[in-house]
């Protein structure tokens, strides 16, 4: 990890949604009050994916979801089944590694995209879906609240690697993108 200092930018983003599902396999909800509590060794509290795992948080910018729009879909904040929602700052282009501030809590990023095993509805109306490419996954590294309208800000970039994403993840995102199939 490379930690910031006076001659780096922190990027800033926001948050613009917060969302959860009580089961995998679903679009996530917004909640109504706009804040969730993550928690060391889970993620988010009440979301169907919390568990002590390398995909704890997963993100997604509102920039993404502009681009299913353009190609007609209606979809919103939470229908790709991402956690948070933000915008003015390009998750797919950050390393894993990557040590964000988001509000109170923070996220080492420890994945870039998945592979989708089974293609979703989004992908079946319009024949492609950005979470796998530009979609990105954290685990929780400092509890707290997460809030609509707070900022994202990298503290320090990551080196590629992260000690909590098995190999065989990263193996198999790398080789999904070398067959172009992400």
């Amino acid at each position: 990890m490379v930690l910031l200092n006076d001659n780096q930018d922190a990027a800033i983003g926001r948050v613009t949604s917060v969302n959860i599902s009580e089961r995998k396999g679903t679009r996530k909800t917004p909640l109504k009050d706009g804040e969730v509590r993550i928690f060391i060794d889970s993620g988010i509290e009440g979301d169907a994916h919390a568990d002590n795992w390398h995909r704890q948080v997963s993100l997604l910018a509102e920039e993404s979801i502009e681009k299913a729009r353009g190609m007609g879909l209606k979809v919103k904040a939470g229908d790709f089944a991402e956690n948070i929602t933000t915008e003015g700052i390009d998750l797919a282009s950050i390393p894993v590694g990557t040590l964000l501030r988001v509000g109170e809590g923070e996220l080492e990023v420890s994945q870039i995209g998945k592979v989708c095993h089974t293609r979703c509805a989004i992908y079946h109306l319009a024949g492609d879906c950005v979470f796998p490419r530009e979609g990105i996954f954290g685990v929780v590294r400092r509890e707290g609240t997460i809030r609509v309208g707070d900022n994202i800000e990298v503290l320090a970039w990551g080196d590629g690697s992260c000690d909590a994403t098995p190999q065989e993840a990263l193996d198999e995102i790398e080789a999904a993108r070398t067959a172009g199939t992400l």
